[in-house]
């Protein structure tokens, strides 16, 4: 659904731009039928008194037509101007030119806001039968004229929030590329500098002339090249769509397993890994860079091990009736509490002193990005462990063995 809305709405801004949008409609349309309202009933007040003034004139009784116009319409908060038949300002009230001032000056001011709103809104005609008295002229209240800037107002802020959230955002992404830049360039070292290490030190072998045997040391030569190329592999392949084919993800999860197993601590504190593999349908990985998320994974297990004797166990199977393919990787660790879960994924975020906080990050990426699965905590408590799971969907049509294997 995020990646419909970000596909549909062109990304976190188009939709905060939407949903502003759409607020702004609302209240303008919301404002505008509570100033029709406001209107209607000033033309309903203004007519009735029209209809009083023609009342009051056929009766011949003046005192009623000052009561009405005292108590009812000079209580009222719109502006109101009456004109004799030819439009000239007689009475008026609620404008900025007294009602008591009848100077050319004001009368010509009063003018010119009956032309205006003689434009605006069809004046009330008064009359005495089919003689025409004048001409009542009303105006919007100060309650509309603030109702009718409230959108805009509602609208200014929502927009500042939304400004303000947009400059957050982007310290937030700038951080966070930040911390990928410097990351990324730490992993790059890490991940040349064991291969690396082992080339300088064949070298040195190589140099002192001792006599060895010379087949074991290229056969080692060999494997540490073959790690410089697929690290060049991996890294060139990062921010480009990778190409997939069908692979074991059985042999993958080994090879890792393996290399891992190789480089666990060899003290008094030992780390154990255990396999366990299901037969499974084969799926569309990129070896290389799927190998490089697994590695982040058992090395983020290994890192939280905080026992004497530490064990990590790397299960594979299906589950849903064969729709799923799940990889469980398991430690007894630290785990983490659920502030750590929440974070666990972010780029920067670590608990190690030296970490940079990219690789469970980066294997986020590679698995749900470019290999459209799904990666997450599936639990975690402190001092007990972490269990976190890979998620893909089996395609149609494959069928499941029941056998399970265990490997040593």
């Amino acid at each position: 659904m995020k990646r419909f809305l970000q596909r549909f709405f062109g990304g976190f801004k188009g939709i905060l731009f939407v949903a502003a949008f759409v607020v702004a409609v609302m209240l303008h349309l919301y404002s505008q039928r509570i100033i029709e309202e406001l209107r209607t009933e000033a033309r309903v007040l203004v007519q009735f008194y029209a209809q009083m003034v023609a009342k009051v004139a056929d009766t011949d009784a003046p005192d009623d037509i000052d009561f009405i116009f005292n108590e009812i319409i000079l209580r009222t908060k719109f502006p109101l101007i009456y004109t004799d038949a030819n439009r000239r300002p007689a009475e008026w009230k609620g404008l900025s030119v007294a009602p008591s001032d009848r100077s050319p000056e004001a009368l010509e001011r009063v003018g010119d806001i009956v032309k205006r709103l003689d434009r605006e809104i069809e004046p009330v005609e008064v009359r005495y039968h089919d003689t025409l008295l004048g001409y009542l002229y009303y105006g919007d209240s100060n309650l509309i004229n603030q109702l009718q800037w409230l959108p805009y107002l509602q609208v200014g802020f929502i927009g500042l929030f939304i400004l303000v959230g947009f400059i957050g955002y982007a310290n937030i992404m700038r951080s966070e590329q930040r911390y990928i830049w410097v990351g990324m360039a730490k992993e790059t070292a890490h991940q040349l500098g064991t291969p690396l290490s082992s080339l300088l030190g064949w070298l040195e072998v190589l140099r002192t002339g001792k006599r060895r045997p010379v087949e074991p040391i290229l056969d080692d030569m060999e494997r540490d090249l073959d790690r410089l190329e697929m690290v060049s592999r991996r890294f060139s392949q990062i921010g480009s769509r990778p190409n997939l084919k069908e692979t074991d993800i059985s042999e993958v999860l080994k090879h890792v397993a393996g290399y891992i197993r190789r480089r666990t601590p060899q003290t008094d504190r030992r780390v154990e890994i255990r396999e366990f593999y299901e037969p499974v349908p084969r799926v569309a990985l990129n070896p290389d860079i799927f190998q490089w998320a697994v590695e982040n994974l058992l090395k983020n297990s290994l890192d939280a091990m905080d026992k004497k004797h530490g064990l990590i166990e790397v299960r594979l199977g299906t589950e849903a009736e064969g729709r799923r393919l799940f990889v469980e990787i398991r430690d007894n660790g630290r785990g983490m509490d659920k502030r750590q879960k929440r974070r666990v994924f972010h780029p920067g975020y670590s608990t190690k002193k030296r970490g940079w906080g990219l690789g469970l990050s980066l294997s986020k990426r590679i698995v749900e990005d470019y290999h459209g699965g799904l990666l997450y905590v599936r639990e975690s408590h402190p001092g007990e462990g972490t269990v976190m799971r890979l998620e893909f969907k089996v395609p149609a049509g494959e069928k499941q063995k029941p056998e399970c294997s265990q490997l040593p």
